[in-house]
């Protein structure tokens, strides 16, 4: 792992923390393509790419899952599986209810204001699959639905070219209660749930993560329907003193770079010795690792052990990357949390891997990338429910906002507004 000395500041450094997060013109050409053709063509452009791109026996199989196909799934699940599935979802849950908003209002003088916070009404979410099993990201999207209120849960996820998908991800659909689901990905999928299909109703919003193609629609379709948000390869930073084992930081970047040839794994620190020992225990648990191969490219093109002068530059260097994960291994950790403002997800301690995060710990592994936590937040509760303003107005309470309601009117020269006010004065 590459070892960058940043204690003088080098235009290196200023390279790496840049975000590349430019869409790929190819890319999006295709997709406007596939979601063109299903907006027109609806069932048969999705029957049609899902035979050419994911299962060509989608025709005999049928787009839907069937429930029998759920409920064999349990059978083909071990024990300790539907146990452990069972006890990340009670603490996802846990997490997920405190928050929760309530409908609120307030009165005075005439005037009743409020919000009326309720739920959306049909949500689909995009469950990776084809090659690799996420039931994890099953429940960290349906769990916090089904907190919000939400009726209707579909899920798309791609199957492999025989039409299977994971046993794993249909229990903990089956979990969490979601009965309408389809063996279909990629662009197609988004423009079945943003469009609709003469199989498929259209949804208010989508989440959940998928490739590059998948980012690109979500981004497209924006605006027809709501998104979460535009989910990057995956990063993590680690703050390292000398409390940090560098067995435990070594493992924790593999474990970040085993998702994607394109995750970025940093580590931050002020100590020159440990970080020769991390980035040796490094290239010691590749060697080892089931899927060094994808890990180690990760590690080779963006990972990067960076010195620093002190821990407040660090978590300054924290605050301007943003990242997805960051993990503390300090003495401190609390203390140092309390100087970082942008981060998706905080870990405190050498305990506080951030695998937790990803399974059992019961906060959403759903999280802001590329830098995006400068301004946005993880999945939760809040993301399937809508606020309505409520304005409720007596005669009283009209004559007061009245003259500052009709002069500012006048003053944007929109006197059809203070009209409306004008003509109401006058009656008695």
């Amino acid at each position: 792992m590459r070892i960058l000395d940043a204690r003088n500041g080098t235009r290196e450094l200023r390279l790496i923390l840049e975000r590349r997060n430019d869409a790929d013109p190819a890319v999006d050409a295709r997709v406007r393509e596939i979601l063109e053709r299903v907006r027109v063509e609806g069932d048969e452009a999705l029957t049609t790419l899902t035979r050419q791109l994911d299962c060509r026996f989608i025709d005999s199989l049928g787009l839907r899952v069937a429930r029998r196909d759920v409920e064999t799934a349990y059978q083909n699940v071990g024990k300790d599986f539907l146990a452990s599935l069972r006890t990340a979802k009670k603490n996802i849950e846990r997490f997920h209810r405190h928050e929760r908003t309530r409908t609120w209002e307030m009165r005075g003088n005439g005037v009743r204001l409020g919000q009326r916070v309720s739920p959306l009404s049909r949500v689909g979410l995009y469950i990776p699959g084809g090659k690799a099993a996420y039931p994890s990201t099953v429940l960290m999207n349906a769990v916090p639905a089904r907190i919000a209120g939400v009726k209707e849960i579909v899920m798309v996820t791609p199957c492999t070219p025989e039409g299977k998908i994971a046993p794993e991800v249909l229990v903990a659909a089956g979990e969490c209660g979601i009965a309408e689901i389809y063996r279909i990905g990629g662009a197609q999928a988004i423009a079945a749930l943003a469009f609709g299909t003469e199989s498929i109703g259209r949804v208010e919003k989508i989440t959940g993560p998928g490739n590059a193609y998948v980012a690109a629609a979500k981004r497209m379709v924006f605006g027809v329907v709501g998104i979460d948000m535009i989910a990057g390869p995956t990063e993590v930073v680690i703050v390292a003193d000398s409390s940090a084992p560098p067995a435990f930081v070594a493992a924790d970047v593999i474990a970040q770079a085993e998702h994607d040839e394109r995750a970025t794994p940093i580590v931050l620190t002020t100590i020159s010795s440990l970080a020769g020992r991390i980035s040796d225990e490094v290239e010691a648990q590749l060697a080892d690792a089931p899927r060094g191969a994808i890990a180690r490219k990760a590690v080779e093109n963006q990972g990067h052990i960076i010195l620093v002068r002190s821990l407040q530059e660090a978590l300054d260097l924290v605050n301007v990357i943003a990242p997805e994960h960051l993990e503390l291994m300090v003495k401190n950790p609390r203390a140092a949390a309390a100087r970082v403002t942008n981060a998706g997800s905080i870990f405190l301690g050498c305990w506080a891997t951030e695998a937790l995060g990803d399974y059992a710990a019961g906060p959403n592994h759903t999280l802001p990338t590329g830098g995006s936590a400068r301004f946005s937040s993880p999945l939760g509760v809040s993301d399937f429910v809508k606020r309505s303003n409520i304005i409720d107005v007596t005669r009283t309470g009209f004559r007061r906002l009245a003259g500052p309601t009709e002069v500012l009117a006048r003053a944007e020269g929109l006197y059809g507004h203070a009209a409306s006010v004008v003509l109401r004065r006058g009656k008695r």
